[in-house]
């Protein structure tokens, strides 16, 4: 095998390196995480768990695993800080994420990246490397003058890669190609789309947009699952002035609402929670809290029972009262 077993690290891949202790580990931790160790064929110790991983690191190994196989298990250390710092010590590397095979440690997500690009990441699995079809792409002849001209002005390469993680994050990036990449080359330029991100990508467009003194690149993507959309006051306000059917739902506590509201606004309480059941899946729903963060929860919870035209307003009524109406008092 090309890593390290749990009592060595390696910082390359045939590169082993005893790293200082990170703490103590005691015989009653050690016990646990060899029983851990031992009780999953693959176990990945990251931050945050497999479906939404809270660093880039633990993002890219868990998609990398998605890309190869089903089954396999996760422990956030977030949750347990000894794990955390003991599982460093355990392993003798002192980062996470940290990933074990059969019980043999991998390494981190740069020894994990590199497996992949040599394709062994799927042999050190016990797995086939599973079939992907080549994406179908558009890119608009806005968006590759504009991309041709970033990488001509910058003295970048000529390869973009495009990826697409599981939530649907987007990333245009200037990178060199790698085994498995889909190859996608335009006058004067290549687009990469990786293995992981290919399914995601299929009939994606690249477009540019300008609108007004802003401009940048716009991805329509068939394949992205419903999400609560923005709104920001503004665009509120210009709903409501033009007799746009919605409803508004204040999420804020009564003691709150007494400070400030918005005139149109109802307070979702069960009365409103019934009603919005009864609405036709496609209603335009409208959350808004002090700043934009509560009410997201809410518009999520309604996306999530089926309806499909959710939006959260941007900044809540603190942007309301500096962006459209200064009566509504700030707090």
């Amino acid at each position: 095998m090309v890593h390290g077993t749990r009592d060595r690290g390696s910082n390359s891949l045939g590169a082993r390196t005893k790293f200082p202790a990170a703490m103590a580990l005691s015989e009653a931790l050690r016990t646990e995480l060899d029983a851990l160790i031992r009780g999953s064929a693959v176990l990945l110790f990251m931050k945050g768990t497999r479906a939404q991983p809270q660093c880039g690191f633990s993002a890219a190994v868990t998609a990398a695993l998605d890309e190869l196989i089903d089954d396999y298990r996760t422990i956030n250390v977030l949750e347990r800080p000894e794990i955390r710092e003991g599982i460093k010590e355990y392993s003798s590397w002192p980062t996470i994420p940290q990933l074990y095979v059969r019980g043999d440690f991998v390494g981190g997500a740069d020894i994990v990246k590199q497996l992949v690009a040599k394709g062994e990441l799927a042999g050190l699995l016990g797995v086939t490397q599973r079939e992907v079809e080549r994406p179908t792409l558009l890119v608009t002849p806005a968006a590759q003058a504009q991309i041709k001209q970033a990488l001509s002005s910058a003295g970048e390469g000529n390869l973009l890669r495009f990826g697409i993680d599981r939530q649907f994050n987007y990333e245009l990036s200037v990178d060199e190609a790698r085994p498995g990449d889909f190859r996608f080359p335009y006058e004067g330029f290549e687009i990469l789309i990786d293995r992981s991100s290919a399914p995601r990508a299929n009939n994606a467009t690249i477009d540019w947009a300008a609108r007004g003194t802003e401009a940048g690149f716009k991805i329509t993507n068939p394949n992205e699952p419903r999400k609560v959309r923005t709104l920001s006051a503004r665009e509120l306000k210009a709903h409501l002035d033009q007799g746009t059917a919605l409803a508004l739902f204040d999420v804020r506590t009564d003691l709150e609402i007494q400070l400030a509201r918005i005139a149109s606004a109802r307070v979702l309480d069960e009365a409103a929670d019934e009603e919005i059941l009864g609405l036709p899946k496609d209603t335009m729903l409208v959350f808004h809290c002090h700043h934009g963060q509560r009410s997201r929860s809410a518009a999520e919870h309604y996306l999530a029972e089926g309806y499909t035209n959710v939006y959260n307003l941007a900044g809540g009524i603190d942007a309301w009262s500096t962006d459209v109406d200064p009566k509504v008092p700030r707090y």
